[in-house]
């Protein structure tokens, strides 16, 4: 007989370890090759380890609800020799009396089993560890967050209506940061001491809308941009356009010259918009709702204007009729009207862009004309993207070219 460790098996890629469920054999039982010795669960799945052939569970070593890095040893594993030459392990010196040995097993029932032995395999006290390590790098001893849930905390979270988001400030306890259920229920009860409201349904529809947005690798830019031409065009037009609508024009007729830029990335393809619809967002209690302009690239400014001012007036109602309420190809947010001057919108997850202006101010600006500095009305424009779509030198020039329309608001 020859005694071999069963390990802990590399369960797939990138699995560094795996968490023991259940014990499904007890020492000095017999099993057969393929036979479930211990159910395991990763951040993938729940699998089984088992047997590389027939033979009698020597000590278990490992114990349940405990996670074991791959190549951990589990449990002795004894076998007769004609095994151990079928698992390619070279021959031993042979005992004095054997007992009658089973039946040699077949290379076919060794085939795909989880590892395959090898000569140098011994029981060993020390067991491997796992480093705990975020994109190869290791992790900071005060590191914190769910960056590791499991198939069961997933369940436990479903059962609450929890989803990871809820859990980022959740210290993990376990091998590399891991969430455990018993810092989950430890997270849950410390709520408890805390004053809680309920959310209201549009609160909790932006949080997922935000969520699902942050899936996908967002980058910012931001240029200034006078806006002294806009103003002088908007005090002799009459009804006035706001100064987002300027915004959402010139962005339409921008965007009308590359389609490309308000794409969204399906697959291994670009998908162009079939229209220039543009969206813009408006405050109302708890939340924000984004009506819908249609083929803006088409419809010059000052007919935009009594639609514009009709679906402001029926979002702050929240009653936007349900045309209105499809999404367009981007948004264009006036986050200068709360005294802001520079942010980082983020876009709704069906769309790419977002475009935000910034509160204007005076500041001095050297002219070429005149060779000296005079006094302009400035903002800042930003342009929110999929990192995905869109570089940061095409972002640039969307930017750029937004700019230049806007000095021409005659041409809107």
């Amino acid at each position: 007989m020859r005694t071999i460790p069963i390990l802990m098996p590399q369960l797939g890629e990138s699995i560094a370890e795996a968490t023991i469920i259940r014990i499904l054999v007890e020492p000095g039982r017999v099993v057969e090759a393929g036979c479930d010795l211990f159910e395991v669960e990763t951040n993938k799945a729940t699998m089984a380890v088992t047997a590389p052939c027939a033979g009698t569970i020597g000590q278990i070593v490992a114990t349940a609800k405990t996670s074991y890095a791959v190549g951990s040893t589990l449990a002795a594993f004894e076998i007769t020799m004609e095994n151990a030459l079928s698992l390619g392990l070279g021959e031993e010196t042979k005992p004095a009396t054997s007992a009658p040995s089973a039946s040699r097993t077949s290379s076919e029932e060794v085939e795909n089993l989880h590892f395959k032995i090898s000569d140098n395999d011994v029981i060993s006290t020390r067991q491997p560890t796992v480093e705990p390590v975020v994109g190869g790098l290791p992790v900071p001893a005060g590191a914190t967050g769910a960056s590791y849930i499991s198939p069961r905390m997933r369940a436990r979270m479903l059962e609450l209506g929890l989803n990871a988001s809820d859990l980022a400030g959740v210290p993990g306890t376990g091998a590399g940061g891991r969430v455990t259920v018993e810092d989950f229920e430890a997270f849950l009860r410390a709520l408890e001491q805390h004053r809680m409201t309920p959310a209201s349904p549009m609160r909790i529809a932006v949080a997922d809308s935000m969520r699902r947005s942050w899936m996908r690798p967002l980058a910012t830019v931001g240029s200034p941009i006078m806006l002294d031409a806009m103003l002088a065009h908007r005090k002799k037009t009459d009804p006035k356009p706001g100064p987002a609508l300027y915004v959402i024009r010139a962005l339409a007729l921008a965007l009308a010259e590359n389609t490309a830029f308000a794409g969204r990335l399906v697959g291994n393809r670009i998908v162009h918009p079939l229209a220039i619809d543009i969206g813009f967002a408006v405050e109302v209690d708890d939340g924000v709702m984004v009506p819908t302009l249609r083929e803006v690239e088409k419809t010059p400014l000052v007919k935009l204007v009594p639609t514009y001012n009709k679906l402001v007036e029926q979002a702050r109602a929240r009653r936007l009729p349900n045309d209105v309420k499809r999404p367009g190809i981007a948004t264009v947010t006036n986050f200068g009207t709360f005294g802001i001057v520079w942010a980082t919108p983020i876009p709704l997850p069906e769309q790419n862009l977002v475009l935000g202006l910034g509160a204007g101010s005076k500041v001095p600006h050297w002219s070429e004309e005149v060779n000296q500095f005079i006094p302009v009305t400035e903002a800042e424009l930003t342009l929110s993207f999929d990192h995905r779509v869109l570089d940061g030198g095409g972002a640039g020039r969307l930017l750029k070219r937004v700019a230049e329309l806007l000095q021409k608001p005659e041409l809107l």
